[in-house]
């Protein structure tokens, strides 16, 4: 077993530039989904999930100039959602729990998305209903494809309401809250995930969010 070893009696001194979260990272990165116009995201963590999101979106058509290996500039004019019906993207999107929240952003923008069986790490539970429950509410039609395996999405109009969400989902609220950043009137969530790298996100999507959509999000 590989351990660390700190031996303490000397003064620390320097100074670091800390790595982005990566959670923060997935949600923002999710969100360059949401709008046509080119992104800039900045302090990106150079690890395996986060690497593995921007492939996802470069293989959807979304065009990626990696400046350096932590910023990236995306730009989502032209994305391929068939894509996200596609074996290669079920295949790669099982190696990653948070590619899950690209569904918010595609409902909101595109009225369509897939969702293929979730993966990732399997600390504790690792449900889909607090996403699904969320979406419905929004005004979204579900049936899941037994022959494909995904979760078919659609709606014709998304509409804010109130929800209470079943748990604080880290991702159920981020995905939930994209989803709803271009749904007609008011979207309330009680029950939300609540921590700085949550607000970071919601921070950039209200920002993004036009006019006819307003967010309340209640810890």
């Amino acid at each position: 077993m590989n351990v660390f070893e700190v031996r303490g009696g000397k003064k620390l001194q320097g100074e670091i530039i800390p790595q982005g979260a990566k959670n923060e990272a997935l949600q923002i990165i999710s969100a360059v989904l949401l709008t046509p116009e080119e992104v800039t995201i900045n302090n990106i963590p150079d690890i395996l999930d986060v690497n593995l999101l921007i492939e996802l979106l470069s293989e959807m058509n979304v065009k990626v100039n990696r400046t350096s290996r932590s910023t990236c500039i995306f730009k989502a004019d032209d994305v391929n959602i068939d894509y996200l019906h596609s074996p290669e993207f079920k295949k790669k999107s099982g190696r990653l729990r948070g590619s899950v929240m690209l569904a918010g952003a595609m409902l909101a923008r595109y009225k369509k998305a897939f969702i293929p069986k979730p993966g990732g790490d399997k600390i504790g539970r690792r449900r889909l209903d607090t996403h699904v429950i969320g979406f419905q509410k929004l005004g979204t039609q579900l049936d899941y494809n037994q022959e494909d395996g995904f979760f078919h999405l659609t709606a014709e109009e998304l509409r804010g309401t109130y929800m209470l969400l079943d748990e604080p989902s880290v991702t159920g609220t981020a995905n939930i809250v994209m989803a709803a950043t271009m749904a007609k009137g008011t979207t309330t969530i009680y029950n939300a995930h609540a921590n700085r790298i949550y607000s970071s996100c919601v921070k950039c999507l209200t920002a993004w969010a036009p006019r006819s959509a307003e967010l309340v999000v209640t810890y």
